[in-house]
């Protein structure tokens, strides 16, 4: 593929970075109102067994988080995009033609594994052009973007299953990802020149998931990071089953679902506001409180009507915690990385594979509570926003200031 001499303009450059970033949500919720189709026409039987197509795809994506920034680092930003692009091509066709649940949720881990080189390359690439507040307009627009593919993704995905069976959204994938495989090889040049690379070796990458480790101001947050981001893991696996399946909703839950993420990058905007006014750290103590509160009072609601409180009441439930959910991930990311220093790129990389480790198994977990009721989710949002209080408590200072801009989980 030939290699650009200058880079894009900056609106192309905005919506390149933009399309690599939303992929990942993208193969998140548009395969959501597909999966009891998925599940029946490949043998499931646990409606909850097919929550694992989409935690499927975060194990996967945990396992290439910590290889590909390293990688990115030593080879320049384009090798690594190109092998990550064609592991989830290759990923996509795999699930195109499982003929069983086991092959599909292969064929899941491998795409998670590919869409990790474009969630940190795209990052990587825009430090690399952009400083200060530059850097930080271009990710705001790059945000205000990626904001809308969660909200907009189940409507394409229900819009395909009218016309086409389920595994048309894997087409409309794997097309997807030749769009911007072949946009970024022609469009996009290399933007880390050789005099800036660093020898890629595994003791430089064990060393920073030992500085980590040994580092409580970042471990603790990144924990946190993980346990609120497994909150969430939680109701994208159970989301389906509960708007479709517990409320009846039918073809209105890309709608709901909808709603819920324009909530959650709302409250992400506004964070970047506050964050102005309060310390990140009595911001994220005060969301935690804010959230296990809300998450008790709910469960006890809850309980006085059996399990399954009126749809108006979840919603509004759901609202508020996207809200303390949204300020949290921007908050903890922030904290977690302030104390790394100049090993800012590797230790994004570590901090983001512990962390989606961790959301991946509570994630799962809570997924597979689910008892055609809302008791396994508000005590989940109750228990882990208990935990994640103590661990900040033990592990971070009070006080401190970092800077924390809109973020969105996917």
């Amino acid at each position: 593929m030939p290699h650009p001499s200058s880079k894009p303009p900056l609106a192309e450059l905005v919506a390149l970075m933009a399309t690599m970033s939303s992929l990942m949500a993208l193969s998140i919720d548009a395969m959501l109102p597909a999966l009891p189709l998925i599940g029946h026409d490949l043998g499931v039987v646990r409606a909850n067994d097919n929550q694992l197509i989409i935690s499927s795809l975060f194990l996967g994506m945990a396992l290439g988080l910590l290889l590909y920034g390293p990688l990115s680092d030593s080879y320049g930003r384009k090798p690594p995009l190109y092998a990550g692009l064609g592991l989830y091509l290759v990923g996509c066709l795999v699930s195109i033609q499982a003929q069983d649940f086991n092959q599909m949720l292969v064929g899941r881990v491998i795409q998670g594994m590919g869409l990790a080189a474009p969630r940190v390359i795209s990052l990587a690439i825009i430090r690399d052009l952009f400083h200060g507040e530059e850097m930080a307009r271009v990710m705001s627009f790059v945000m205000m973007f990626f904001t809308l593919v969660p909200a907009l993704a189940p409507s394409l995905g229900q819009a395909i299953l009218l016309v086409a069976p389920w595994r048309a959204i894997f087409v409309l994938y794997l097309c997807l990802a030749l769009l911007v495989l072949v946009w970024f090889g022609l469009r996009q040049p290399e933007t880390l020149e050789p005099a800036r690379r660093t020898p890629f070796t595994l003791a430089r990458v064990f060393g920073a998931i030992g500085q980590v480790l040994k580092n409580l101001e970042s471990l603790g947050p990144t924990l946190t990071l993980g346990i609120v981001f497994g909150a969430i893991l939680g109701y994208l696996s159970t989301a389906q089953q509960i708007f479709q399946g517990l409320y009846d909703k039918g073809t209105q839950f890309p709608i709901y679902f909808g709603l819920m993420a324009l909530v959650f990058g709302g409250a992400s905007l506004v964070n970047s506001r506050l964050v102005q006014l309060f310390s990140i750290r009595q911001l994220s103590r005060w969301t935690l409180g804010g959230l296990t509160l809300l998450s008790l009072g709910f469960f006890f609601y809850t309980l006085s009507w059996e399990g399954v409180p009126p749809f108006w009441s979840f919603l509004a439930f759901l609202s508020l915690s996207f809200v303390c959910l949204a300020i949290l991930f921007g908050n903890l990311n922030a904290m977690a990385m302030e104390p790394l220093g100049k090993m800012a790129g590797i230790g994004a990389a570590v901090v983001g594979t512990l962390s989606t480790i961790l959301s991946a198994g509570l994630g799962t977990l809570i997924g597979q509570l689910y008892n055609e009721t809302l008791i396994p989710l508000t005590v989940s949002f109750a228990a882990l926003g208990t935990v994640s209080i103590v661990i900040l408590s033990l592990t971070t200072k009070a006080g401190g200031r970092a800077t924390a801009g809109p973020s969105v989980p996917h």
